[in-house]
């Protein structure tokens, strides 16, 4: 027998900003794959090194970086930070490093 986790998706506002500037198409595709993660669904890979603990999903050129943890009893998947393959992991590093996604996580 299987058991059900309910899962909630929260986008953060550093995510949300990057998918407000997409056109309608990529905004689309980015949501279905964002939807798509409650049930573990899609291109995922665990993160390494100074990124341990992170996950992304890859939607086209877009990596959505994301969290999940446990929240009671509720498994809350925490979308902190979207940007195109290039950039993503190099500025997510230096939001890390400067507190800024724990601090935009608590509000």
């Amino acid at each position: 027998m299987r058991f059900l986790v309910r899962s909630k998706i929260k986008i953060g506002p550093l995510a949300e900003n990057f998918i407000n500037t997409l056109s309608p198409e990529p905004k689309r595709a980015l949501r279905r794959g964002i939807k798509g993660l409650e049930k573990d669904a899609g291109d995922l890979k665990q993160l390494e090194g100074r990124l341990a603990g992170y996950s992304r999903l890859r939607v086209g050129r877009i990596r959505v970086i994301f969290k999940a943890e446990s929240v009671r009893g509720e498994r809350v998947i925490f979308c902190v930070y979207v940007n195109f393959r290039p950039v993503v992991y190099e500025l997510f590093e230096q939001l890390l490093a400067s507190g800024l996604i724990e601090e935009l996580k608590q509000n």
